[in-house]
């Protein structure tokens, strides 16, 4: 079986003990920083190599991002240290019960109702009632670790952060790739005998792709800083600290673009529709609707989509091998539609910015799903 995201934090509490028997076979440290690259897929960096030298000779290994591929879901499985099924952030965007008769959106990434653009849900919806299992960073800070974040000062305080990471730490600010490597060494550089956990992000890579699409001249020139950043740190880091770089999802150029809201036969016996254009989450008004609108949508797209009910989904454990809870299931939509190649699953009316996006990620490809393993160990 593939190693997924999911197994990077619970690999990386045994090499903090010690234990250089971990699925991931880190080694031992006395600290550890996992710095996540929002967007770098490990086909994109062996496809654009001339730009990222470092990276691609230093991967170690490629993972498996997990179902779906997208930030909300990928950055809760690694503090999580589990797949959605489990922890039941199910994508970016999933129906929650709500005021509305047919219940309502939770945009995970921003933690707003509707479709990104509605209220702060961090009152209304606490994320740590979205979000209930304890995450592995905890589980670190329980053990003892000091705990730190080199990442942009808004994420300590956002609604993913609390549902999924949980556990305080110390903040070091860090919103460009000069302050995400000076946090870095801060956290390394240290006269201690304590070991210390460091989460880093950066998401300039992920942001270019969307805007320009993947391997523009905008994405690789941010490729390339982000290689020199990694290949400075690889020379300046103390030998007690590891440093691991991966990846939330890679990323394909937008093709075929579906308008969903084009045809009312999408629409029909519809409720909410959710996810992304990678990936969408159809809620049937009645359960009894879903085995039609899944044949309804499948003749509808043809090749552009793989068309299944949820029972299928869960049966091939697209979310994970351990069956979700009732509270979790509910959250999948009664009908997922994924798309093949390169097309896109559009609705202009609801999502005019991310319609419009020349990259998009969440499917199976192995452009979106595979994710590397970057060591200087």
């Amino acid at each position: 079986m593939q190693p997924a995201l999911a197994d990077v934090i619970p690999s990386v509490a045994k090499a903090l003990v010690g234990e250089a028997e971990n699925v991931l076979g880190i080694s031992p440290a006395r600290d550890v920083v996992v710095l996540l690259v929002d967007g770098l897929g490990a086909e994109l960096i062996k496809r654009h190599a001339e730009a990222a030298p470092t990276l691609v000779a230093a991967m170690r290994a490629t993972l498996a991002a997990g179902f779906p591929a997208t930030t909300a879901t990928s950055l809760s499985s690694l503090a999580v240290g589990a797949p959605c099924a489990t922890h039941g952030i199910v994508g970016y965007s999933f129906a929650v019960p709500g005021p509305e008769p047919d219940g309502q959106l939770l945009n995970a990434l921003r933690w707003r109702v509707g479709e990104g653009k509605g209220s702060d849900a961090r009152e209304s919806l606490p994320p740590e009632s979205v979000q209930t299992v304890p995450s592995a960073i905890e589980g670190l800070a329980a053990s003892g670790i000091d705990i730190h974040y080199v990442v942009p000062s808004y994420q300590v305080r956002s609604g993913l952060t609390r549902a999924s990471f949980r556990a305080p730490g110390v903040l070091h600010p860090a919103a460009s790739l000069d302050e995400v490597r000076a946090g870095i060494l801060e956290v390394a550089r240290h006269d201690g005998l304590g070991s210390r956990f460091a989460y880093a992000y950066y998401p300039d890579l992920d942001m270019n792709g969307h805007l320009f699409g993947p391997g523009s001249a905008e994405w690789l020139t941010v490729l390339a800083a982000i290689d020199a950043m990694i290949a400075d740190l690889f020379t300046e880091l103390p030998d007690t600290c590891t440093l691991l770089v991966t990846g939330d999802h890679g990323m394909v150029r937008a093709g075929a673009v579906i308008d969903l809201d084009a045809d009312p036969n999408y629409w029909r016996d519809v409720r909410l529709l959710a996810g992304e254009a990678r990936v969408r989450h159809v809620y049937a008004r009645v359960p009894q609707a879903a085995a039609d609108i899944a044949s309804r949508w499948s003749a509808l797209l043809g090749h552009h989509a793989r068309v299944v009910t949820r029972e299928q989904a869960l049966d091939e454990r697209w979310f994970g091998a351990t069956p979700p809870t009732a509270t979790i299931n509910a959250r999948i939509g009664d009908v997922l539609a994924v798309a093949d190649g390169t097309s896109i699953l559009a609705s202009p009316s609801r999502e005019p910015m991310e319609s419009a996006m020349a990259g998009h990620h969440g499917a199976w490809t192995a452009e979106e799903q595979l994710i590397p393993l970057i060591t200087n160990r």
